[in-house]
């Protein structure tokens, strides 16, 4: 197990969980993932491979709940992936024991771009939503097909500041590891036995080349889990935070924003009450 250090530096914030904690949250999603499928009256699950920590750690606590035959894992890289990604999510499947596809998205992204306006293309947050929107529908072609259920790889952090697209990747039927803080993805990912490489590779949706998820939300993971932890999610006042965890105010401030402006994501699309 890793041991437990101050998240960040010069302060005493410690998300990390003790060992007994740490299994018991390990066993908890694992029995998760299992009634997710027998509830569904499902053959297994589908779960989408991008060598990140987050699908990588899913998909060893899928194997877990499900065994091999229990998990198809899709690649689905297009030209804003670097060949690297799709090197490690093989490896994770292979090393998993898994049955794994690859699809080339590049061609589907294509005919929507030649199908929309000519402007379309030229927004690189919508093209980059719809490579996203594009895995969507292929993890639940192949579900449908395979009477599976399909996995999410969306984490606690990403879910309060909205870091996902809407009817993208979190267009699923579970997140196994949604009640997990990013620096609680890394400790059970090494304690699952994920490659220490693959736990600390930059974090990135793959949404244009270079993108990485860091640089877009404007700080840190560990910056951003110990404010929500502190202020969105616990008691901590903004000034209270600011000075516990010395950060800048506009740090606090930046993921307060963040939440407040992705409520709508975390919300069934809204419909005018009953008159």
């Amino acid at each position: 197990m890793t041991s437990a250090s101050p998240l960040v530096e010069g302060t005493n914030v410690d998300l990390l969980f003790s060992e007994a904690e740490l299994d018991a949250r390990r066993e908890h999603i694992v029995e998760f993932i299992e009634s997710v499928v027998e509830d569904a009256g499902a053959e297994g699950a589908v779960l989408g491979l991008s060598g990140g920590i987050d699908s990588t750690l899913t998909a060893h606590l899928a194997v877990e709940a499900l065994g091999t035959e229990g998990l198809h894992g899709l690649l689905m890289p297009s030209e804003s992936n670097p060949e690297a990604d799709k090197t490690d999510a093989e490896r994770v499947a292979e090393n998993l024991g898994i049955e794994y596809d690859v699809i080339d998205i590049n061609p589907i992204v294509d005919s929507f771009v030649e199908a929309a306006p000519d402007y379309a293309a030229d927004d690189r947050m919508a093209l980059g939503n719809v490579r996203v929107r594009t895995r969507g529908v292929l993890n639940y072609f192949i579900a449908n097909a395979e009477s599976r259920v399909v996995l999410g790889t969306g984490n606690r952090s990403e879910a309060a500041t909205g870091y996902f697209t809407k009817y993208g990747d979190q267009a699923v039927d579970c997140n196994p590891i949604g009640n997990l803080y990013k620096c609680q993805v890394r400790q059970l990912a090494r304690e699952v036995g994920v490659p220490d490489d693959l736990v600390t590779r930059t974090p990135t949706a793959g949404m244009w080349e270079g993108q990485t998820d860091e640089e877009e939300m404007g700080l840190g993971y560990d910056e951003l889990d110990a404010v929500l932890a502190l202020h969105v999610d616990g008691p901590f006042s903004k000034d209270a935070t600011v000075r516990t965890l010395g950060l800048p105010e506009e740090a606090v401030e930046r993921v307060v924003d963040l939440y407040e402006k992705s409520e709508h994501k975390r919300s069934m699309p809204p419909a005018p009450d009953p008159l």
